[in-house]
């Protein structure tokens, strides 16, 4: 049987980016920063497959039911065999099982023919990548790490290569006990100190379930908080592939708000499901430890990174070089989980480019965290930007979601959270999160919340004030902004560094840039202090840092180092700040390889240094007594 596929979606106009921005003038050359990285289901032009069942051709996916004490990923074997083998023969992992037609959005055009499958795979692998003699024999084994994504799996053997896929045969379908179970809890900061959220989700629609969290302090008596449950359809996507090849049901995502929490105190949670027969359907049970108290003096362990994405254990091919330093920073997080208080991931957080399916493996991944201290997110290009659809910059990089999954899938204490800006306390840290895809120069509704956010802090209680953005608003030597003459992202710090300076911003950390880089106390572009690893006394500049080398493909630096800046590595890496108390601050880079410290200072000051008066951030004074 054979069926040529035609029209519906040309996978090569899908990555336009350059030719948006060359005529967009706010954009400079994205290439310089990020070196190129497609996201690698985008590889696949699976609209176009040709459908060449062959009789002789077997794949046989074990075990066939997965979950069976409880687990919500499981590692499964898929066997081929097959008498014409070439080299560019690949296995992909489609989820729903079923491939065909049905599932496929209507066309515009009658003249044009419906494909066979009009769904990305959820990953894939050459079969030659494991198996050596593939080529010779036709016999081949895959070994794939599921994880439950609220419907069943199957697995297609294609020829052909990425660009000409053939469909060669299909598995058996295979599934997990439950596929609807509540998986992947994030916890984040509420809209006040005392309060935390937990999002997760499932497949229960609010028809069969009522979700909520069982909760309380360890060891004492649980009560039960009701939770909300919002999804969204294809047509909340902007654009293609989220829209087209890219678009896999969300399932139901759940938040639940548990209130007047005691600081500093070990709470325990499972997420819970009532149905409609009055049965119950429960998660494992978790753990987090409460906020302090704004101001309160205890010890207070923050980390910070971007753009780490998501990367595959079972070797698939899909992110082999996509997000190499992703795992390690996952991995090193987990092992040092007992000294983290709360996450900071500053913008592009899966790569995901309008492939849905991969915002679930990403809450699956990063689950040992986000299930145990405060995820706290921004947003990135690769979360927002669509074309005319409000996002200051106008590029295609977020493949058509335009910050719809983040947005849901993510929650963040904003007053409107399609506008990603918002404060969050934690302890003596007062944070200032900007979203650097919407417009925040001067007089816009952004820089008022950001001015606002720096001028309401009591600086007595809360000495550590942070601010962040996932693009270089401060200083960067990247080669690509070195290239464009302003170390910056344009039109970054001209309107802000005024507020930085006013209000006294201890240290400002960026993403976007994938490497590390920190720079001196500086102003108007001029080191106000010559030490490199102690600070003390006056405030009278803002250390800036890029953090965005926590997984993505790295950015190389310009060739000249400037003299503004201290410290740069071109590694995979995150940084983690340590409050001892009012007075005393450690901040460290470690690197994602070894979870060593290759870079640190610490900051010595008491609260009259706050106060004291430096150039453009001097209250004003009178004569009269």
């Amino acid at each position: 049987m054979k069926m040529r596929v035609e029209g519906f979606l040309n996978m090569r106009n899908l990555v336009v980016v350059v030719a948006w921005l060359v005529n967009f003038n706010i954009v400079f050359c994205f290439a310089h920063i990020h070196g190129f990285g497609d996201q690698p289901l985008s590889k696949i032009a699976i609209n176009k497959a040709v459908v060449s069942l062959h009789s002789a051709a077997s794949i046989t996916a074990t075990p066939s039911l997965l979950g069976t004490k409880g687990e919500d990923t499981q590692w499964v074997r898929v066997d081929i065999d097959y008498p014409n083998p070439s080299a560019d023969d690949w296995v992909g992992v489609f989820s729903p099982a079923k491939l065909n037609s049905s599932t496929c959005p209507p066309v515009s055009d009658p003249r044009e023919e419906i494909p066979y499958i009009c769904s990305a795979p959820v990953k894939f692998q050459f079969l030659n990548y494991s198996n050596s003699h593939y080529t010779k024999t036709g016999k081949g084994s895959l070994k794939f790490q599921l994880i439950n994504q609220r419907a069943d799996f199957s697995f297609a053997l294609f020829s052909g290569g990425l660009l000409n896929p053939k469909l060669v045969a299909v598995s058996n379908f295979i599934s997990f006990v439950n596929p609807k179970v509540p998986l992947y809890p994030r916890l984040a900061q509420g809209k006040s100190w005392d309060e935390m959220t937990v999002t997760w989700t499932s497949g229960y629609h609010i028809n069969e379930a009522i979700p909520f969290v069982e909760w309380g302090p360890k060891g004492k008596t649980q009560v039960q908080s009701p939770a909300g449950t919002l999804t969204f359809g294809r047509n909340s996507m902007c654009g293609s592939p989220a829209r087209t090849v890219g678009w896999r049901d969300p399932g139901f995502i759940h938040t639940s708000f548990l209130k007047s929490l005691w600081p500093n105190l070990v709470y325990t949670y499972r997420l819970g499901h009532l149905l409609s027969n009055g049965a119950y359907i429960w998660s494992k049970q978790y753990s987090f430890k409460s906020s302090p108290y704004p101001g309160q003096d205890s010890l207070q362990r923050v980390i910070i990174f971007g753009d780490m994405g998501k990367a595959e254990r079972d070797g698939s091919n899909e992110y082999n070089a996509y997000q190499p330093g992703s795992l390690n920073t996952t991995d090193q997080l987990i092992k040092d989980l007992e000294n983290i208080d709360i996450v900071f991931h500053i913008g592009d957080i899966t790569y995901a480019n309008g492939y849905i399916s991969q915002w679930d493996q990403f809450t699956a991944q990063v689950e040992p965290i986000a299930s145990r201290v405060p995820y706290m997110i921004a947003s990135g290009n690769h979360e927002r930007d669509w074309p005319n659809t409000g996002s200051f910059y106008n590029s295609t990089d977020s493949g058509g979601e335009c910050g719809v999954l983040a947005q849901n899938m993510y929650f963040v204490p904003a007053e409107n959270r399609a506008n990603f800006w918002y404060a969050t306390d934690y302890g003596m840290f007062h944070f200032c999160i900007a979203d650097s895809e919407h417009d925040w120069r001067e007089g816009t509704e952004q820089y008022k919340f950001i001015e606002h956010c720096l001028a309401t802090v009591d600086r007595q209680k809360q000495p550590w004030l942070i601010f962040v953005a996932h693009r270089v608003l401060g200083y960067s030597s990247a080669s690509g902004y070195a290239k464009d003459g302003s170390f910056e992202e344009p039109m970054g710090r001209e309107s802000l560094q005024r507020l930085w300076q006013k209000y006294k911003v201890d240290i400002a950390f960026y993403g976007h840039v994938h490497n590390y880089e920190r720079t001196c106390p500086i102003y108007q572009n001029q080191c106000v202090n010559d030490e490199r690893s102690h600070y003390s006394g006056v405030v009278n500049g803002t250390i800036h840092v890029v953090t965005g080398g926590a997984g993505s493909h790295l950015s190389k630096f310009s060739e000249v180092t400037p003299k503004w800046s201290l410290y740069r590595d071109y590694d995979f890496g995150f940084v983690k700040l340590t409050a001892f108390n009012h007075s005393s601050l450690l901040f460290e880079y470690k690197k994602s390889s070894d979870g060593k410290v290759y870079d640190s200072f610490t900051v010595s000051r008491d609260y009259k240094d706050v106060l004291a008066c430096v150039r453009d951030g001097c209250e004003a004074t009178t004569s009269a007594t």
